[in-house]
Formats: structure tokens, sequence, C-alpha cells
């Protein structure tokens, strides 16, 4: 028996390819299946069944995708009507994977038809393993608002109840196997802890220490972001996305043929490089979004149907974009511009600058009353890491909507955790009209590190 974990960055999502003998089965595919279909060649065995944990939210399940690769057989909860998959499991349902028992346990909280599977080994009456889904985390739970603050309390409760009357009574030597790690949306302050054990999840695990009340005023008062794309997420997973080999690969462009696509309204400049960078010098109105942050901020900012171009650092870099977004959903990216931005200076094209500051500028500013101050970091940020006096608090993924609260007769400083989420609400802030603003590199992690005080309310 071989088990290996699939890890998309920025997601923090981890899926599992297991084998035994002559087949294998993997748990809550990407969408970018080649990954699975290596090990299945380099192991020479079947890909028999592909498994969901649940409808997942927060990218596109690569099922279908995977099956279409290699005709396995999808299997997933029978609590919802799933336009496609052969098997739809209800509690207790069992499959075979070689010599492998593979169960599953009805473990609703997260979504209602939540699934996770107990794995038996061969020759064995015992589980050895348990692949939770978003149940049950490293050092946390799945989140429980996803049907909106008034059924979060009933949320809480049945997770509270598949916790532990489902899954902590099923062994303390159990390998727990999660679908996401450290990092993800899908719950609050995810451990690193890889792998982890049911009772070692008993000792430390915070949420597992308390009483039904304690679990359900304790979730409720979290403050979780609900990305704009996790509606379409679960729509695509519910009915089944579009295959893969029927999109078009994103384009190389030369600077006359990218010049044409951005005079359609339809089509967004999105510039890959690092803050430093695009505030040297950018297109007008394009939108920063640094390499590392395409695998999950696309899905906080734009519309699933937006249509994007790409400017990047190096051409090889749209091998690292492409599938990133296609795994949120994103689906409608044309091309990058072959020579980047440097071909775009020097045919003398226009481009505008950002301004750049560092913390120490910042204090002395913030001092003299000579800037305001804009925080873009996540609400639980501010709770739990606090924020400089008096800034503006907005998160960057809602500025769209809010930037007409900021005054346009004042200079703006925005800040994040080290300036990368900060050069995406400076591009923000342009495309409205903002002439003024500039970004405050280091952010909140400089200003920490001199000592400069923060406050908690």
């Amino acid at each position: 028996m071989k088990l290996k974990t699939i890890k998309s960055e920025g997601l923090a999502h981890n899926s599992y390819y297991l084998s035994d003998e002559n087949e294998a089965v993997v748990i809550d595919p990407r969408r970018d299946c080649e990954v699975y279909t290596q090990l299945s060649r380099e192991e020479c065995v079947k890909i028999k069944y592909i498994l969901e944990t649940h409808r997942n939210e927060d990218y596109v399940v690569g099922s279908m995708e995977l099956k279409n690769m290699t005709e396995a057989e999808i299997a997933h909860s029978k609590a919802l009507p799933f336009k496609y998959g052969e098997h739809n499991l209800a509690d207790g349902d069992a499959l075979n994977v070689g010599r492998i028992k593979i169960k599953a346990l009805h473990t609703p909280g997260h979504t209602n038809e939540s699934l996770s599977y107990l794995v038996y080994p061969p020759d064995s009456a015992e589980a050895m393993m348990v692949f939770t889904g978003d149940a049950l985390f490293a050092g946390s739970v799945g989140r429980t608002d996803l049907y909106g603050k008034t059924a979060q309390r009933a949320q809480a409760e049945k997770i509270y109840i598949s916790l532990h009357e489902k899954l902590l009574p099923l062994g303390d030597h159990l390998l727990v196997y999660p679908a996401h790690g450290a990092g993800s949306v899908c719950g609050h302050s995810i451990s690193g802890q890889e792998p982890t054990t049911i009772g070692y999840e008993k000792k430390t695990n915070p949420y597992l220490q308390l009483g039904k009340e304690e679990f359900t005023q304790k979730v409720l008062n979290e403050e979780l972001v609900v990305p704009r794309y996790f509606k379409k997420m679960e729509e695509l997973n519910l009915n089944g996305p579009p295959l893969l080999s029927e999109l078009s690969y994103p384009k190389p462009l030369s600077l006359p043929a990218f010049e044409e696509e951005i005079q359609e309204p339809i089509v967004m400049v999105v510039d890959t490089r690092l803050p430093y960078a695009f505030a040297g010098s950018h297109i007008p109105d394009s939108l920063s979004l640094w390499l590392g942050g395409t695998s999950v901020y696309p899905g906080w900012l734009l519309d699933t149907n937006q249509y994007t171009v790409f400017v990047h650092e190096r051409p090889s870099d749209i091998d690292i974009v492409a599938p990133r977004l296609r795994r949120l959903g994103f689906d409608n990216m044309c091309g990058y511009l072959c020579g980047g931005m440097n071909q775009w200076q020097e045919a003398g094209k226009p481009i505008r600058s950002a301004g750049t500051m560092s913390v120490i500028d910042l204090k002395s500013k913030l001092e003299k009353r000579e800037v305001l101050l804009l925080d873009v970091r996540e609400p639980s940020e501010w709770k739990d890491e606090g924020y400089i006096e008096g800034a503006e608090l907005i998160f960057f993924a809602d500025l769209p909507s809010k930037a007409h609260l900021l005054p346009r007769d004042k200079p703006i400083a925005v800040t994040c955790s080290v300036g990368n989420r900060t050069s995406i609400a400076v591009s923000i802030l342009e495309r409205a009209g903002f002439k003024n603003v500039s970004n405050v590199l280091g952010g909140m992690t400089a200003w920490t590190k001199l000592g400069y005080p923060t406050t908690k309310q």
C-alpha cells in the first residue's frame, strides 16, 4: 500500500493518491490531473476510483478531468444531486481498491453532504487512516458559514456531532489526512502539522477541547472571508466543469496583438511581476497580482468570466499562472505579452508608476498628519495581530466596491503584511482614479520589527 500527497500551493489544497497491488484511488483531485496519471504509469497500476469528500467551494475539482483520462469511476455523497459520477455513497458504504477497503462516513457540518473515508489495510479489521476532507484539519475544523450566518449555528452543531460521534471515537492511532493545510480559507488557523492523528488532535486541537455550546460560540465569532468565486466553484462542482481539452491555452502575443486585445473593454491586463517592479513602471489600469498570489487571489478579485491578458517577468511564468487560474475556474485567459514590460517600454508606450515608502517614512508622515493610512489585510489579521491606530481598515478584495469611501484630496499610504496585497490595492485604487497612492514596502512585518506601536480593539 502506497500513499502520495499532492499539494496545490496557495490554495493549501491536499489531494491524495493511494494504491495497492494493481489498483489506485485518488481523493479530491485538482483540475490539472497529469500528476496522478504520471504516478499510475510509474507504478503500472490502474486508477479505479476517484473519491470526493464534498462539493468543494475553493477550487475546481478534477474528477471529470481525471475520469476522461483514465476511465476511473467517480464516487461522492448521495446527499447532493451531483450531475456526474457513478457512485452516490451513503454512510457505511464501502469500495475496494486492490486489497484495501475504503468505507464512507457521513460527516456533515462544513457542508451537508460531506464524507470522510476510512481506509482498512489488507487483512485488517482495524482502520489505519482517514481522509477527513474539510471536517477535521490539523489544529482546526472546517468552516461552517458557507450556507450563511443564519444557518451557521445548525452547521456548527452538525460538525460538532460529526467530530465527537463519528471521527474521534475511531481511535487515537488513526492517521488523519485532511483536504487542506495551513493557509487555506476553509478553516481558521489550520496548523502545519503533517501528518496528524486522532490522538494528537484530541490533545492539541483547540476546537476539540470545547463542549458543544463553547464550540458553537467559537466558530460563530470567527471572521472568515468568503471569496466571491466560491459560488461559481459550487456550481461547477455540482454540474461538472468543462474539460481542459476543450479550452485554448493562453497564447504568446506580439506587441501589436497585445495592444489589439487590450482595446476590448472586457479584457483586463494582469501584471504578475513583484510589487517593486510594478511600482517602478506598469501599463496604465493594469491589475497588480504578483506571481505568488495567482494561486488564490484572482478568485477574490475577479469575476470568473473575466477575460485576461498577462504581463510576466518571464514568458515561462504563463506555465505557472495558467494551471493556477484554471483551478479557480478562470478559463478566459487570452494570452501574454511575449517581450514583457521591457518590450512595452522600449516601444515608447504609455506607462505609470506607483509611490513606495518605508515604514520609517510612514511613521514620520503619520506623526505630521501628511498621509492617510489604509490597511488592506483580512479582518482576522486586524483582530489577532493589531493595526496602526487611526488606519482605515478595508480588506483589499472589498476595495473595488469601497474605494469611494476614501478621500481623494489626501495622499494615501497602503499597508498589508509585507507589501504584496498592498500592490493589488494600489492598482485597484489607480484604476478607480486615485492619483497619490503609495505602497508601504515591508508592511506591518517591518512596522512591528521596529517596535512601532499597534492597537487592538
